[in-house]
């Protein structure tokens, strides 16, 4: 089955760039007006108008031509910086329609124990966490036994103590049954670590809890760099986040540092859209680095934790169909959000994942569309994970555009079948999606659940697009294999459609001129490879607004 631990981040590590070592933060830096040609490439543009081309140039942090290398160099003219691409396979720079930066970068800074099981692995993975955290910094989640659902393995304090000495601990099992806070932790609650084996619930665990200090200034920042690092290295120049308050003013201090080396596509929650659209805030509000795209809500749980809302029991579980989220409370509520902020101009963005969720929030958009009248929307239904056979053409009927996550599908097949039987036929049906007329953008969800880890690899979301394949190559043919999509579908659901569900398709997305110099050079064509190696191919550079932020390889024969 999947390999998670081939995922991880290994001990943040600075971008190796031409001669020298930088940061890769210095994306926003003064734009260079000499004019760069990249020469001798395979540049898939995404352009369905001229989707290849041979040579590229750049000024300023755009695009100036695109096309035949002589008809380019005939463009810009001699006086240009050259750059030969030694025949380089080219994309424009991947967008990530669905990440949770800050949880990312606290899970690639912090204890990552998702795989974790048994005493060896967990005390490794402890001992690199405390070498990457920051002293004065609490070892916190780790969310253990995720990907060995029948252990009964339990974490010893006696390890955590001996590996991390007097840095205090709370960490927990991946389903929040079991917590263990080791001796450092126990004594700034008060509680005397003496005989205790760790375990703590009830009022101990309140009590360790809120000991627990808000995280410093510079431990966000180590976790958002790490996370720039791990964007960078994968080809991703936009995401579309959903954040909070407190990143949001993150991202902007990035920004003023000329640090910040992602576009970001921020999404308030869906109960702010009155503030927002008091004070004048429509899509693509803010500048080209941190913007607001849409408004996430959330109608049903999810799968991991068999909260998604079905219209029959689960088979594993059947006293239960899931649950509707807080924004469904009271009756009638999700319906008022929708259409109050459609109202005002602003694009919702609904997470929906069991068939119920999925065909209610269908209902709810037919509904918006009906009162508010016609206009450009925009509308997504994040996940769309599982649908009903006569929800499909429903998509395309009303505009919808299904963010979907290819990762999902070649994880969560471990369990899907015996969770919902025969309705997994209409999971993450990315082809009776696109036949029905959704639009689909793709996002990794990174870095997952407390059940799973999604990492933002494009590379292994369209490998898993592509063959319904685990990474290890299970089921032979794929799973579900009529619901593949092409190599094309899947490279423009990564590009060109996530720009448009951001109202961005004139700028992004695209190799063509005008555009922003965002693109990702990678070891491999995709279009020639057997997609079975998809996943294994790897980014050699990945540049964004005209400067390389990642450089994995001189691009030499």
């Amino acid at each position: 089955m999947i390999s998670f631990r081939q995922q991880v981040l290994p001990p943040v590590i600075s971008v190796i760039v031409a001669c020298g070592t930088l940061a890769p933060a210095t994306a926003q830096q003064g734009a260079d007006e000499r004019v760069s040609v990249l020469v001798n490439g395979r540049l898939w543009t995404g352009d369905s108008a001229a989707p290849w081309a041979d040579a590229i140039a750049l000024r300023g942090g755009r695009i100036l031509a695109v096309g035949a290398e002589d008809d380019v160099l005939a463009a810009v003219g001699p006086d240009v910086d050259r750059m030969d691409l030694n025949g380089a396979f080219v994309t424009p720079g991947f967008i990530d329609g669905h990440t949770h930066f800050n949880r990312a970068g606290a899970l690639l800074l912090g204890a990552n124990l998702l795989d974790v099981s048994d005493d060896v692995s967990f005390g490794r993975q402890l001992s690199e966490a405390d070498a990457r955290l920051p002293p004065g910094s609490w070892m916190l989640r780790g969310d253990w036994g995720a990907y060995d659902l029948e252990s009964t393995w339990v974490p010893s304090k006696q390890v955590l103590d001996e590996v991390i000495g007097n840095r205090p601990a709370l960490l927990n099992k991946w389903d929040r049954s079991q917590y263990l806070a080791n001796s450092a932790a126990l004594r700034a609650a008060g509680i005397d670590p003496a005989g205790h084996d760790g375990l703590v619930s009830g009022e101990e665990l309140s009590r360790v809890q809120t000991a627990v200090p808000s995280p410093s200034f510079e431990e966000r920042l180590a976790e958002n760099r790490l996370a720039l690092h791990d964007l960078a290295r994968h080809g991703v120049t936009t995401i579309h986040d959903i954040t909070g308050p407190q990143q949001m003013g993150q991202f902007l201090y990035l920004r003023d540092h000329d640090s910040l080396s992602v576009r970001v596509c921020t999404r308030p929650t869906l109960d702010k859209w009155e503030q927002l659209a008091a004070v004048g805030i429509q899509n693509n509000y803010g500048g080209e680095w941190v913007n607001i795209c849409g408004l996430k809500g959330f109608v049903d749980g999810i799968m991991g934790n068999s909260t998604a809302m079905f219209r029959e029991p689960y088979d594993h579980t059947p006293e239960s169909r899931g649950r509707w989220r807080t924004m469904m409370s009271p009756p009638g509520n999700m319906e008022q959000l929708i259409l109050a902020a459609d109202a005002a101009g602003l694009t919702a963005t609904i997470h929906a994942i069991g068939d119920l969720a999925v065909d209610t929030l269908l209902d709810m958009v037919e509904m918006a569309t009906a009162t508010n009248g016609p206009r450009d929307r925009r509308f997504r239904m994040v996940h769309a994970q599982v649908v009903e056979p006569d929800d499909f053409a429903r998509f395309g009927e009303l505009g919808v555009i299904a963010e979907v996550n290819p990762f999902h599908a070649i994880d969560d097949m471990r369990w899907m079948e015996d969770r919902i039987g025969e309705r997994s036929v209409g999971a993450y049906a990315f082809r009776s999606l696109k036949d029905g007329g959704a639009l689909l953008v793709f996002g990794s969800d990174w870095p997952g659940t407390n059940a799973a880890w999604y990492p933002t690899d494009p590379m292994q979301m369209i490998y898993a697009a592509v063959t319904r394949k685990t990474l290890d190559g299970f089921p032979e043919g794929g799973w579900y294999p009529a619901q593949r999509l092409t190599v094309q579908e899947a490279l423009e659901a990564h590009t060109i459609n996530g720009a448009y569900a951001a109202f961005e398709e004139d700028v992004k997305g695209k190799l063509a001129p005008g555009y922003m110099a965002d693109l990702t050079v990678l070891s491999q064509d995709l279009f020639e490879i057997d997609p079975d190696a998809i996943k294994d191919v790897r980014v050699l550079r990945t540049m964004v607004n005209g400067k390389w932020i990642y450089i994995a390889s001189t691009l030499r024969p």
